[in-house]
C-alpha cells in the first residue's frame, strides 16, 4: 500500500519549490508564452515541483517563527524564479529591437502587427524575427537547457538560501546593454547596408535627373529591396539565433552567481 503521508515540514518545502518553479515559467521565454493556457503553466510547474522534489535531498525544514518570516521565504523564491526566467526572457527582446530598425530602414515603421505570444504591438519584421527565433529554439533543445539551468540552480542556490547581490545583478544588466545593441545590430546589419547604398544611389539620381520624384520612387524600391534582402538571408538566422542563445546562457548564469 502506497503512503502519502507527509510533515508539515515537508510540504512547506515543497510549496517553496513549487513558487519558485511557477514564478519561472510565468516569465521564461517558450513556457511564458501569452497564448499557453494558465493550466497547461500551472500543470507543468506542479508536475517539475514533484520531481525536483524527490531529486532534492535532504529536505530541511524551513526556518522561521512567525508569519512574516514565512512570507519573506516566499517572496525570496518567487524573486529568485522571476530573476533566472527574466534572464533568459530578456535576450529575446534583442530581436523586437532588430525587427524595429529594419522596419524603420525599409519603410514599414507605421505597420504594427499584434503578436498574441507577448501581448504586444510590434512591427512586423520583429514578429517575423520573434517566431523564427522562437522556432529554432525549440528546434536546437534550447527550451530544455533553461529548464535544466532552473532544476540545476537549486545545487547552487538551495531553498531559503538565496542572497541578493544587487552590484551583480547591475553589472550583468549593463553587460546585457552593451550586447542588446552589438548583437541587434549584427543581425539587421545586412538590411542595413543594403538600404544605405540604395539611399546613396537615389540622392545620386535625384541630382542627375531633378524632374523624376525621387521620393514617390524610393519608398516602393526600399520596400522591395528590403524584403528580398530578409528573403536571401533567412539562411543567416541560425547565427543570428546563436548570438541569442550564447547570450541568454551567459544571463542566466551571470544571474544565479548574482544570487548565490
Amino acid at each position: 500500500m502506497i503512503d502519502f503521508s507527509f510533515s508539515m515540514a515537508e510540504l512547506e518545502f515543497f510549496l517553496m519549490i513549487l513558487v519558485r518553479v511557477t514564478c519561472f515559467i510565468y516569465i521564461a521565454p517558450f513556457y511564458g508564452m501569452s497564448n499557453t493556457p494558465g493550466r497547461v503553466k500551472i500543470g507543468l510547474g506542479f508536475f517539475v515541483s514533484v520531481l525536483l522534489y524527490y531529486a532534492i535531498t535532504p529536505h530541511e525544514a524551513l526556518q522561521y517563527t512567525t508569519l512574516l518570516g514565512f512570507t519573506a521565504i516566499v517572496l525570496k523564491e518567487a524573486a529568485v524564479g522571476l530573476i533566472i526566467g527574466l534572464g533568459a526572457q530578456l535576450c529575446t527582446m534583442i530581436v523586437n529591437f532588430s525587427g524595429t530598425l529594419i522596419d524603420m530602414e525599409i519603410g514599414l515603421s507605421m505597420m504594427n502587427e499584434y503578436d498574441p505570444t507577448t501581448k504586444q504591438s510590434l512591427s512586423i519584421s520583429a514578429v517575423y524575427y520573434n517566431y523564427l527565433i522562437m522556432l529554432m529554439l525549440i528546434i536546437s533543445g534550447m527550451h530544455r537547457y533553461i529548464l535544466r539551468a532552473l532544476m540545476d540552480a537549486y545545487t547552487l542556490i538551495p531553498v531559503n538560501e538565496a542572497v541578493f547581490h544587487a552590484n551583480r545583478l547591475l553589472e550583468n544588466m549593463l553587460e546585457f546593454m552593451s550586447d542588446y545593441l552589438i548583437i541587434g545590430f549584427r543581425i539587421c546589419l545586412p538590411v542595413f547596408i543594403v538600404t544605405t547604398v540604395v539611399n546613396a544611389i537615389l540622392g545620386i539620381l535625384a541630382k542627375v535627373a531633378p524632374q523624376m520624384n525621387m521620393f514617390a520612387v524610393g519608398i516602393q524600391i526600399k520596400i522591395l529591396v528590403g524584403l528580398s534582402v530578409l528573403f536571401l538571408t533567412v539562411g543567416m538566422l541560425p547565427g543570428a539565433a546563436d548570438f541569442i542563445y550564447t547570450e541568454m546562457k551567459r544571463m542566466i548564469v551571470g544571474f544565479v552567481e548574482a544570487l548565490m
